[in-house]
């Protein structure tokens, strides 16, 4: 299958590090035109600066801000006002007990995993149908089924994205345009990375690490390691390709097989 994104531009939220690099890498490489988010320029200079070299040639702008706000949403629209392919990336997640997390902590999971793909949907949705050709990808977690009881405020954001990806597909429903949900499982991000650095062994590689961790936590997955940030990437390029145009309203599941269910 040769995914060619050729004329597409796409925006990918959160997208200095981890999936959101690789994702924009991916793209990048189908021929998109990629826009790198993240908070500070430095974050998005580094990012572009390794697209690059990832794939000589590449189409890649950046927009440095916090899409966990609505002014940040509307500056990133103001600086980019349309666009083909959407990937709501942005995501925080924090080990907290429920009786320990605040409303304060609640409200800002909500707006930076909830609010910044729903203004931006929104901001860049109808321009898609009026194109009559759209890709808009949320980016879920096997953490939307499996909720985790040591971060319930950050499985309810996953399972919100969830439930917006199918309501908005049938919103969306004989416009050209798709909506999906992808739902990763545990994955080697940067950040998981500096967790396992700090949980190894000595002598123990990351890798071996991860699969440790997986085994501990996440007893029923099937491939039994954490996928790579590129496996998810994978997935996420082609719900954004021409070739999944006949896949909307559906949360891929790309978890190594967590979640037990055949459905």
């Amino acid at each position: 299958m040769q995914i060619d994104l050729t004329g597409k531009t796409a925006i990918v939220t959160g997208s200095t590090a981890g999936i959101g690099l690789a994702t924009a890498t991916g793209l990048a490489r189908a021929g998109a035109r990629v826009i790198v988010n993240g908070r500070t320029q430095s974050a998005v200079d580094e990012a572009l600066q390794q697209i690059r070299a990832d794939v000589p040639g590449a189409d890649a702008d950046g927009f440095a801000g916090d899409l966990g706000t609505a002014s940040g949403c509307d500056a990133m629209v103001q600086a980019h006002p349309a666009c083909d392919i959407l990937v709501n990336n942005l995501g925080i997640y924090q080990l907290q007990d429920f009786f320990e997390t605040p409303d304060s902590e609640w409200e800002r999971f909500f707006q930076i995993n909830v609010m910044s793909g729903v203004r931006l949907a929104r901001a860049y949705g109808q321009g898609m149908v009026n194109k009559g050709w759209g890709r808009i990808v949320f980016l879920a977690s096997e953490s939307a089924l499996n909720i985790p009881a040591d971060m319930i405020h950050y499985g309810f954001t996953k399972t919100g994205y969830m439930a917006i990806a199918r309501g908005l597909a049938k919103r969306l429903a004989g416009t050209g345009v798709t909506v999906n949900s992808v739902l990763p499982g545990p994955t080697l991000s940067k950040g998981v990375r500096a967790m396992l650095e700090d949980q190894r062994s000595e002598g123990q590689t990351i890798e071996e690490a991860g699969m440790e961790f997986v085994k501990n936590a996440r007893p029923s997955s099937i491939i039994q390691r954490p996928a790579s940030v590129e496996e998810v990437a994978n997935m996420i390029v082609y719900a954004c390709s021409p070739q999944a145009s006949a896949t909307t309203g559906a949360a891929l599941r790309v978890e190594g097989g967590i979640v037990d269910t055949i459905a």
